[in-house]
């Protein structure tokens, strides 16, 4: 009975693993086109045919994917009915995570017409759908790495002593490059502006949970690259949650400075205004920010 028990709890707590590294890829791949009003205007006016064709189109395309990568720990071709049920959850993952940053966003709202917000999401889900499937593909998953390899990598670091400053400023290094290559993407358009107008500041402490969830899962428990050697980092703030923390800071520094080069803020205007646009900036910054770290 403790023997099944015990099975049980592997393969849920295994299904939880899958999930979480799936939904990140889909944050790392997806978030750009999330903040993009195009994409709104376009799943808002869609067509009941159009949003099946999306469907259709996503569907065939993490299917062939999902026959060599996927969001789950095995990394050789699948057997297609395996394939078949990781596409169908490979697209819920994205409809699921694409909803929920709308709803973050504002773009959709309990004011929101029924066929406007499925238009939304479906076609905010196809790039996010894409990210899950493609989830193994982008750093690799640490989750199969060598227990005895591990040890004795970790006895290494700790002969070597490295020194915690240097590894401190490859982290800040890392993450102000990775926030800014997404944050100069967004920084200059007119989305910011526009969402700032409709959060309030309910929203945007939802944003900052969301951030820093989204980065401590991206990086301490999606399982790319090489997560235990990044858990054992010796610095100044390389425990966790105040690396998370830390690198959120150093994100949101970098996407304001970003909305002051595009001239997006300026200098006369009030405090409020630059919080509110450095927050909405700061998701991601800070998925960005999440990938730079990964990187190193």
């Amino acid at each position: 009975m403790n023997v099944a028990i015990k099975g049980n709890k592997n393969i849920w707590t295994s299904e939880f693993n899958n999930i979480i590294r799936g939904a990140c890829g889909g944050f790392l791949f997806g978030i750009p086109l999330l903040y993009t009003m195009e994409v709104w205007w376009i799943g808002s006016v869609a067509k009941p045919q159009m949003m099946m064709v999306a469907i259709a189109l996503t569907f065939i395309v993490v299917f062939l994917l999902n026959q060599t990568e996927g969001f789950r720990k095995r990394r050789h071709a699948t057997l297609a009915y395996d394939a078949v049920f990781d596409t169908v959850e490979a697209i819920a993952i994205g409809i699921v995570c694409s909803a929920f940053v709308l709803l973050l966003l504002r773009e959709l709202t309990s004011e929101t017409a029924l066929k406007e917000a499925v238009g939304k999401i479906i076609f905010e889900s196809v790039p996010f759908s894409l990210g899950v499937a493609l989830a193994n593909h982008f750093l690799g998953d640490s989750r199969n790495a060598n227990t005895q390899q591990n040890s004795e990598t970790n006895k290494a670091h700790k002969q070597k002593n490295p020194d915690e400053l240097q590894a401190t400023l490859a982290d800040i290094g890392a993450t102000l490059i990775g926030a800014t290559v997404i944050a100069f993407n967004i920084a200059p358009t007119d989305e910011i502006p526009m969402l700032a107008a409709a959060v309030s500041p309910f929203w945007l402490l939802s944003i900052i949970a969301a951030s820093l969830l989204i980065s401590y899962g991206i990086v301490f428990e999606a399982g790319f690259s090489d997560q235990q050697k990044r858990r054992q980092q010796q610095g100044i703030f390389q425990s966790p949650l105040s690396e998370t923390i830390m690198s959120y800071l150093v994100s949101l520094v970098a996407g304001t400075f970003m909305l002051w080069f595009f001239q997006q803020l300026t200098f006369s205007d009030p405090w409020t205004m630059w919080l509110d646009h450095a927050l909405l900036l700061g998701l991601p910054a800070t998925i960005g920010g999440a990938a730079g770290r990964l990187a190193i």
